[in-house]
């Protein structure tokens, strides 16, 4: 239960307290429980999308529940998918170490600049579209198991790349994570998405869709693994390594490549 309430306390702004000295085992051993944070995301997402189809559109449905899941973290997410992408946009003096120092700075640094602003923009206009095209092409109850199932596996995946990636920084969020998370922790984070993955097939997909849904699940789960190799090799040749930041950022991209597949999925079945 402590690890659990330190992913929530982690990864949303519900109001949790964990009494005692925070470790970084404590920390890393937390990472298990991340897709269950997911999970309460995943239904205050459905919550939204339920009370919001009653009176609005489609659209104003996806922008609400985009909304919602904003709120739920605070933002943590997107601040480190801008600070990622301003210290993309450095540019190379030359000395491949010197460059990774001078982004490793801008990384640091509180302020966001213009290509930070626009990585936002363009990660909620792609969710945004994404989440719209699930919400309007799935039959309900469908749609709002794939909306509960999307913060599941974005954090699921951000535990892959903690447990085979190396630390950009010697100290930091990051490296905390990344020296003490163990197999037995990604282990149990995969019983966790697998088990309401199939729960939710369950329920509300396997009556809709029929044995197809395993494929998805599979499909998915492929996708992550190659986005997991190439971004561990893309963060280590720009910073050495990864970062509490590039996590979030990775956090991001993995929300919008479940609604990419989901929804290039549903075009296939529908």
């Amino acid at each position: 239960m402590r690890q659990f309430l330190l992913a929530l306390q982690f990864l949303t702004i519900v109001p949790v307290k964990v009494s005692g000295t925070v470790t970084g085992k404590d920390m890393s051993g937390s990472a298990a429980f991340f897709p269950l944070a997911g999970v309460l995301q995943g239904l205050l997402a459905v919550c939204v999308a339920l009370v919001s189809a009653a009176f609005f559109s489609p659209e104003i449905t996806s922008g609400l529940v985009l909304l919602a899941l904003i709120v739920s973290n605070g933002g943590f997410h997107l601040d480190g998918l801008a600070d990622t992408f301003d210290a993309l946009s450095v540019k190379s003096g030359g000395d491949r170490a010197a460059d990774r120092e001078k982004k490793l700075r801008v990384m640091k640094d509180s302020t966001t600049g213009a290509i930070g602003v626009t990585a936002i923009v363009m990660a909620l206009l792609l969710k945004f579209l994404f989440l719209n095209n699930v919400i309007s092409s799935s039959p309900s109850p469908g749609c709002y198991a794939f909306l509960f199932l999307m913060p599941v596996f974005s954090k699921w995946g951000m535990i892959l790349n903690m447990y085979h990636g190396t630390s950009a920084r010697p100290d930091g969020l990051g490296k905390m994570f990344i020296e003490n998370i163990t197999g037995g922790s990604v282990l149990l984070a995969s019983s966790i998405l697998a088990a309401f993955y199939f729960a939710a097939d369950r329920l509300y997909l396997h009556a809709t869709f029929g044995t197809r849904t395993t494929m998805l699940f599979f499909a998915l789960i492929v996708v992550f693994f190659i986005f997991r190799i190439l971004s561990a090799r893309f963060f280590q040749s720009r910073f050495g390594g990864i970062t509490g930041d590039t996590l979030g950022a990775a956090g991001e991209i993995s929300e919008i490549l479940f609604l990419m597949v989901t929804s290039l999925w549903l075009q296939r079945f529908i």
